[in-house]
């Protein structure tokens, strides 16, 4: 382990504008310093000692006892320095510094590397390690060191102790000792993202991290003390506050990781065996951080530098790295995925794949489950249309093979109708259209169904009698309860056929009863025998003529209804020409 020191720096200002860094003592080996998951290193021999490193602007120059013959161009910078201490510490550099060796005597030869991993600053400590001077090593720059040392082949087989064992063994120790610094490793990885993952720092990180999420998660979530390891959860996820702390402490630093590293620590959590549905919950806890202010024309996302082209690859991404167990995520993120996706226009096959998964869980939800957000200011406040392709979804998955859970999965249709009825920017045809997404059969009971259509009528007073037919077609007689039948009998929002249709109705019902009353059959096993009782005989003919009379009024009721329909539409269209 390494043991906090400090060792000093002496800096002094130079008049003509150079900063010149003293000299320092040749410490050989490893050596702890600068503090907690730092070291100091720098090479066991070196062959030539540099007596100072002056920085002019962007160049530096290394002054020694003997002249500078080698000029390396890193980026925008100059180093001004010397063959040996160089070529014996680097391949890389001998094989560049001996291929052209035909430079005349007494002129600097001069090299350009312009895809260095870490650029100037990197190559910066790379010349203090082969200059024999010491090198701070932290978390946040031994990614790139360790990279840069492995593009200028700085291996042991040049010279023992060199910078790629010396960072191999600290990169280890950070990975494999301290949470945070692991987290900050990765970081530093996001501008050398490829050389990273050639050298398997990221999978060394993020199997780190998920290892160390699915140990004892205690022994990590208090080591650091500023370390906040407890997180808020969306809202969709349901557990008690206990079990959030235990479970969940570490999805606020890996919801921090950019989506690349992300997936990576997913699919490691996934091998290490992490529950499905604290996968899920991660993923989830990702999507709200990095995702949920997307609008529908993607002109205000935050973070902003993220494109529409990021956003799509990122969703696909996340849906390829679902958890596939039942319950491991819920309806509603799915939904808001969907969402995204259909935003973005991601792949169709992934769109179909995430629309027959939310079909399949339909029977399990809750009205409030379903709804999603619209984004644009004259929309509908809930995105309807998503959750008809999901319900239509559904509707081929059970016309194949019909399943008993049809029933509730009317009463979710229904009860999300009566959620969003109110909103008076829903368009009639496509409250109609989830409606009449489900087949008739599936509702048992059409009282919620009738709800949400007087809601919806309620909210939208400017509809025409026309429309109100259209929209009240669905109810059917038979599925309402008494009470609704007998709210459908005073409610004046309804169309006059639909109320004369059920009064009609209400009217059939009671002659069938009276007429069943009035006759009494009876049936033996053999035969069916019906036997009508002599002592009743005149009692059922005095029935019989309040039936005719019953019939009568029925009719005239009738014609009176059609009589005050036609009125009017006559005054409608008088109306119409007044203020035309």
């Amino acid at each position: 382990m390494f043991k906090p020191s400090v060792f000093s720096r002496n800096y002094k200002p130079d008049t003509s504008g150079r900063k010149i860094v003293d000299r320092e003592p040749l410490v050989q080996g490893l050596v702890p310093g600068g503090g907690c998951n730092q070291c100091v290193i720098c090479p066991v021999n070196s062959c030539m000692v540099a007596e100072t490193l002056d920085k002019r602007n962007q160049n530096w120059f290394v002054r020694a006892k003997v002249a500078n013959d080698l000029i390396i161009q890193v980026g925008d910078s100059s180093f001004h320095l010397h063959k040996l201490p160089m070529v014996m510490r680097s391949g890389y550099l001998n094989r560049l510094v001996f291929k052209t060796s035909n430079v005349e005597r007494g002129t600097c030869l001069k090299i350009r590397i312009d895809n260095l991993p870490g650029g100037n600053k990197i190559f910066e400590l790379v010349v203090k390690f082969c200059y024999g001077r010491k090198v701070d090593l932290t978390a946040d720059n031994i990614a790139p060191l360790y990279c840069a040392a492995h593009f200028l082949e700085m291996s042991d087989d040049f010279e023992e102790g060199n910078l790629m064992s010396k960072t191999e063994e600290f990169l280890s120790f950070l990975i494999f000792s301290s949470w945070k610094d692991t987290f900050r490793i990765l970081k530093c990885c996001e501008s050398i993202s490829s050389w990273a993952k050639n050298y398997k720092i990221t999978k060394r990180s993020s199997e780190a991290i998920a290892w160390k999420a699915c140990t004892n998660l205690e022994a990590f979530s208090h080591e650091d003390d500023d370390m906040q390891c407890f997180s808020v959860l969306p809202y969709y996820v349901e557990k008690s506050k206990v079990e959030d702390a235990l479970d969940n402490w570490w999805f606020e630093d890996v919801s921090s990781l950019r989506v690349d590293h992300f997936i990576e620590v997913v699919q490691s959590l996934k091998c290490k065996g992490m529950r499905a549905d604290l996968v899920g919950s991660c993923i989830a806890h990702w999507t709200v951080k990095w995702l949920s202010r997307i609008t529908s024309g993607l002109e205000s996302m935050t973070p902003k530098h993220m494109t529409h082209q990021y956003v799509r690859v990122t969703t696909e991404c996340l849906i390829k790295v679902l958890p596939a167990e039942e319950k491991s995520v819920t309806c509603n993120f799915i939904l808001h995925l969907l969402k995204i996706g259909f935003v973005t226009k991601i792949n169709s096959d992934l769109l179909n794949l995430l629309e027959r998964r939310i079909a399949f869980m339909l029977d399990q939800c809750r009205p409030l489950d379903l709804l999603v957000r619209n984004y644009g200011d004259k929309d509908s406040v809930y995105d309807v249309n998503l959750v008809i392709r999901v319900v239509m979804a559904y509707v081929s998955i059970v016309s194949k093979s019909p399943t008993p859970k049809l029933f509730a999965v009317g009463r979710l249709v229904d009860g999300y109708l009566t959620l969003v009825a109110r909103d008076e920017n829903l368009k009639m045809n496509i409250f109609q259209s989830l409606v009449e997404a489900l087949p008739r059969d599936a509702r048992f009971c059409g009282d919620n169904l009738y709800r949400a259509i007087d809601m919806y009528l309620k909210a939208h007073p400017s509809l025409t009698e026309e429309e109100r037919m259209t929209l009240c077609g669905s109810l059917e007689y038979h599925r309402l309860s008494e009470e609704a039948r007998e709210h459908v009998k005073k409610n004046d929002r309804l169309p006059v056929k639909i109320t004369a249709r059920f009064i009609l109705l209400e009217q059939v019902n009671m002659m069938r009863s009276m007429t069943a009353i009035g006759s009494n059959y009876r049936r033996t096993k053999t035969q069916a025998v019906v036997r009508v009782n002599k002592g009743l005989g005149k009692g059922w003919m005095n029935s019989q003529k309040e039936l005719n009379l019953m019939t009568k009024e029925v009719e005239t009721i009738r014609g009176q209804l059609n009589d005050l329909h036609m009125c009017k539409l006559k005054l409608q269209n008088q109306l119409k020409e007044c203020t035309i």
